[in-house]
């Protein structure tokens, strides 16, 4: 399995549990995590997925649309925003 080093941060945990139920319906392989104290979310919970994923997860955020804070890339103890 791929390391699963992209997170989806949320503003709400209702739109997170959306989030969780559409991707797993696709399927692609996520982890709903605590929000990393280094992201500034609304909502304690995030989705973690594997990189490789990333295209198709963001497609499937806007066609269904999902109301997202962003996707972010862990690098070292650093997240940086993707979108």
């Amino acid at each position: 399995m791929d390391e699963q080093n992209l997170i989806i941060a949320f503003d709400s945990s209702q739109q997170a549990l959306r989030a969780e139920m559409i991707l797993e319906e696709e399927p692609i392989a996520i982890e709903l995590c605590p929000t990393p104290k280094e992201i500034t979310a609304g909502c304690a919970l995030c989705i973690a997925f594997s990189e490789t994923e990333f295209e198709r997860v963001q497609t499937i955020v806007e066609r269904e649309r999902i109301e997202i804070r962003g996707i972010f890339r862990k690098s070292g103890p650093d997240y940086n925003q993707l979108t």
